[in-house]
C-alpha cells in the first residue's frame, strides 16, 4: 500500500487485513513503522493493530522497522511477533532507504536484537539488495555471506534474501539456498522475490528445490521498487506461489475460499497499478 500517493482509509485497511488474517497464512507483514513524512501510507499503523481482529487468526503479524524509534514503537504490541528490518549489502541503497550507512544500519541490528529479546519478538532482517543492486556497489556472493555471517554473529537467526529489484537468476538462487543454508546450519533462510509476468516460476522453484520453505508474497504483486529498471517489477504474486505449492502437492494451510474474497477485496483497495516514481523504499 506504501507507493499508493492517495491515502487509503484506515476502515478499509481494517476490512481488508482482517480478511486476510482468515487466509491462513503463517505470517501476515501488516504494516510499517516508520517516519510519516516519508511514507504518509503507513501513518496509521498504530491505529490498524488496534482495530484489527486477530482472534481465531493463526497468522502472526510482521512489521517493517526503518530504525530504533520505529521498532521501539513496534515493540510495545503484544500482538506483533517479529520486526523486520531492510538491511542492505549495497551501501547506496542503505543511504536511501533507512538514511543510513551499513556500519550504522549494523549497530541498530544490535540494539534492535536486545531490544526484540527484552520484548519477546522475534527479529528479521531482510537482506536487501542480496542478489545485485543498480548502483555499481560491489556485489557478488562473498560480499552476502560476508554480512551474513556478521548478522550471524550479531545474533540473527532468521534473513530473508532479498531480490530488490527482480535481478536474481535461477544459478544465483540455487547457489544461495544450497550453500548459504548449508554454512549457516543455524540460520533461517526465506525468499523475497520481485519479478515479472513472466519469471516468477524461475525464481521460486531453484529456492524451493533448494530447501526454501518460505516465500513473501503480495497479492496480484502489487507493490516493488523505485530502483527497478522494469516498471513490471512488483512483488511475488501470493496467487501464483499457492499455485506453484499446489501443482508440487505441498501443503500451505490455505483457506481457498477465504484467499478468492481476499482476492476480490484488494480490487477495492487497489484500483489501479502502483505508481513507481512515488513509491518510497522505506519498506523494500
Amino acid at each position: 500500500m506504501q507507493g499508493i500517493v492517495e491515502f487509503i482509509p484506515t476502515e478499509k485497511k481494517v476490512m481488508y487485513i482482517n480478511a486476510l488474517l482468515k487466509v491462513g497464512f503463517d505470517t501476515l507483514d501488516m504494516g510499517s513503522f516508520v517516519s510519516p513524512k516519508w511514507v504518509p501510507q503507513m501513518a496509521d499503523t498504530t491505529e490498524v493493530l488496534r482495530k484489527i481482529d486477530i482472534s481465531g487468526s493463526k497468522s502472526k503479524l510482521s512489521v517493517i522497522v526503518a530504525n530504533m524509534r520505529g521498532a521501539e514503537a513496534a515493540v510495545k504490541f503484544d500482538s506483533i511477533t517479529y520486526l523486520g528490518f531492510p538491511f542492505s549489502i549495497s551501501e547506496t541503497f542503505q543511504q536511501r532507504n533507512t538514511n543510513a550507512g551499513i556500519d550504522t544500519a549494523y549497530e541498530d541490528v544490535q540494539r534492535m536484537m536486545a531490544l526484540c529479546h527484552s520484548h519477546n519478538k522475534q527479529f528479521i532482517a531482510y537482506l536487501s539488495m542480496a542478489f545485485g543492486n543498480p548502483y555499481g556497489d560491489e556485489w557478488n556472493v562473498e560480499v552476502a555471506e560476508h554480512w551474513i555471517k556478521k548478522l550471524k554473529d550479531a545474533g540473527v537467526t532468521y534473513v530473508m534474501l532479498s531480490d530488490t529489484i527482480g535481478v536474481a537468476d535461477e544459478p544465483t538462487i540455487e547457489y544461495f539456498f544450497k550453500n548459504i543454508t548449508t554454512a549457516f546450519p543455524d540460520m533461517d533462510f526465506g525468499a523475497h522475490f520481485h519479478t515479472t509476468a513472466s519469471t516468477w516460476k524461475r525464481k521460486i522453484e531453484p529456492a524451493f528445490l533448494n530447501g526454501c520453505r518460505r516465500f513473501d508474497g503480495a497479492i496480484k504483486g502489487y507493490g516493488g521498487c523505485p530502483m527497478a529498471k522494469d516498471e513490471l517489477t512488483g512483488n511475488m504474486p501470493t496467487e501464483n506461489l499457492i499455485q506453484y505449492f499446489s501443482e508440487k502437492n505441498e501443503p500451505t494451510g490455505i483457506d481457498a475460499e477465504a484467499f478468492a474474497y481476499a482476492m476480490k477485496l484488494s480490487s477495492q483497495i487497489f484500483p489501479q497499478p502502483i505508481n513507481i516514481d512515488h513509491y518510497n523504499p522505506e519498506q523494500d
